[in-house]
């Protein structure tokens, strides 16, 4: 099988993709087949001519992802240049979901307009979206405007807030949806001032976060209570970190996968880790958390694919 569609793309479709360099973790095994569209029609047709037992998988820049060892059996869809355009007009931003959170919010600051949350959260615009990211006291859903998909039949749709119906790092995005576009509200600020309170929350997560090792954010959510729109409401005000503190496991190993000595709540690929180290250890980590506190903490890092053999 040369083509899983019918169509024929003008985007690159590449089978037997290894996807191990496209993650931030540097580990995982191949996609049945990885596409690239080359635009948003490009993706609607191919989509639209794929038959529907084929299995879709929207994948950003992995940077909150851990893809097994055996591999995805789907055809992953990553969006490149022709989905990373950001415009700005009055108090709105508009954003590819190709486009990185932190270009976004450096191209609206030098425009004088706030979305200074999204220059910490690792990823891409669309990834933000789909798990309502949020920094700082700030999430998309209390900026986003409106977002644009091309569904699994091939449709180009609009979504409203609404209908996306965000919570706690979760939206309501249908299954096998690629978002492709966002449009966010912003508030005015001085780019100077802009500027340096983004160079502040720079610095503030390089002291407190292992930003130079291979990892995917933070591993497990946090055990607060949240609100409807996905705010945290800090009811219990329980902290991850502190968990797997109190645990004892702050730096454990497991193969080449550790808890980061620095923020105990990064799963890293210390040297060579497997997907399987690394999930394993997380799942260690959640064992020995539940024993010691009674918690059961739940992965923030999604976990996808097949295991090895």
């Amino acid at each position: 099988m040369t083509n899983p569609s019918s169509y024929t793309p003008r985007g690159a479709l590449t089978q037997n993709r290894p996807l191990a360099d496209l993650t931030w973790l540097r580990v995982g095994g191949p996609a049945d087949w990885l596409f690239q569209p080359a635009d948003a029609d490009d993706l609607s047709d191919f989509l639209r001519a794929l038959p529907d037992d084929v299995t879709v998988f929207p994948m950003g820049v992995g940077s909150n992802l851990i893809v097994r060892d055996g591999g995805l059996r789907a055809v992953v869809i990553r969006l490149g240049r022709g989905f990373n355009a950001i415009e700005i007009e009055g108090a709105q931003v508009t954003a590819g979901a190709a486009a990185l959170d932190a270009h976004v919010a450096r191209r609206a600051a030098q425009a004088g307009r706030d979305l200074t949350f999204l220059r910490t959260i690792p990823g891409s615009i669309g990834g933000a979206v789909v798990m309502n990211a949020g920094c700082y006291g700030a999430y998309v859903a209390d900026h986003l405007i409106s977002a644009r998909a091309v569904t699994r039949s091939g449709e180009i749709v609009t979504f409203t807030p609404a209908e996306l119906d965000f919570g706690y790092r979760h939206s309501d995005l249908p299954e096998g949806a690629v978002l492709i576009e966002a449009v966010f509200r912003t508030d005015p600020g001085d780019p100077a001032a802009l500027e340096t309170r983004m160079n502040d929350q720079l610095a503030r997560r390089d002291a407190s976060q292992p930003t130079k090792e291979r990892s995917a954010g933070s591993t497990f959510r946090n055990p607060a209570g949240f609100s409807s729109t996905g705010r945290e409401d800090d009811v219990h005000d329980l902290k991850a970190w502190k968990l797997i503190d109190d645990a004892g496991l702050r730096g454990a190993r497991l193969g080449g996968a550790q808890m980061s000595e620095k923020h105990s709540n990064f799963l890293i690929n210390a040297e060579q880790a497997s997907a399987a180290d690394l999930e394993n250890l997380g799942e260690e980590v959640r064992k020995k958390v539940l024993h010691n506190s009674g918690i059961s903490l739940e992965w923030e890092i999604k976990r996808v694919g097949e295991f090895g053999t």
